[in-house]
């Protein structure tokens, strides 16, 4: 499997998002999607990118019954997205139906993958506010599993857990981790995080990185720097 980067575009209109991606002249970056943009401009905003010729990670956790998410997965299917999500911890009954309705009628769907635990939680906010009290790396590890079993592609995950990700569910099993900085940038509100060159080395398959490319005084050269860090 190839690694790429994703551009988390965390913008709230058609307008930001189209002034910074006409930035990168010549090039199509593989793009994240979150509740921001999508709530501000609906579908239309995923059909025109991907009309750009973008890859799209529509990136909206669904997380609810089993049924309401089996339909809501079937709606998005028709975005022709690359790749999207849900909450691991919904259970697998949730995964398993949601791989049903994000499935075309000709057997072909986008990638899907499971949050385990957000890059913003760490140890003592799972117990304290989640009451969860194994340590965080067996939960997520646990996720993963789940995922895998249900039928998913991978997890999203923190860069630290990866390596351990691939270790428990195998190298076909896909890690995409966002909480990834330059070692000379700020973390911002991230608390489990990794440079692109140490994500490689542990084994992400794809970063997410929205603030260090997207906040640069020049987005194209900070994305630059991520795929020399990370891919090649």
């Amino acid at each position: 499997m190839g690694k790429d980067v994703i551009i988390a575009c965390d913008f709230d209109s058609a307008e930001k998002t189209f002034a910074f991606l006409d930035k990168f002249e010549g090039k199509k970056p593989f793009v994240k999607i979150g509740m921001e943009l999508y709530y501000a401009e609906g579908p239309s905003i995923v059909r025109e990118i991907k009309r750009r010729g973008h890859k799209i990670f529509l990136d909206l956790k669904l997380h609810d019954i089993p049924n309401t998410v089996k339909k809501g997965m079937a709606v998005l299917s028709r975005l022709d997205v690359d790749m999207t999500n849900l909450h691991a911890s919904g259970t697998k009954n949730m995964m398993k139906a949601a791989i049903e309705g994000l499935t075309r009628e000709d057997g072909s769907r986008p990638i899907l993958i499971a949050v385990t635990q957000l890059t913003s939680t760490d140890q003592e906010s799972m117990e304290n506010d989640l009451l969860i009290k194994a340590p965080i790396d067996e939960v997520v590890m646990h996720y993963a599993s789940c995922a895998k079993e249900a039928g998913l592609d991978g997890v999203v995950c923190s860069p630290l857990e990866a390596g351990k990700v691939h270790d428990r569910c195998g190298n076909g099993f896909v890690t995409v981790t966002p909480g990834v900085r330059f070692a000379d940038g700020d973390v911002g509100d991230q608390k489990r995080v990794m440079t692109p060159a140490e994500a490689k080395k542990i084994g992400s398959d794809y970063i997410v990185v929205g603030r260090p490319i997207t906040a640069a005084d020049d987005p194209v050269a900070a994305y630059d720097r991520c795929c020399r860090e990370f891919i090649d």
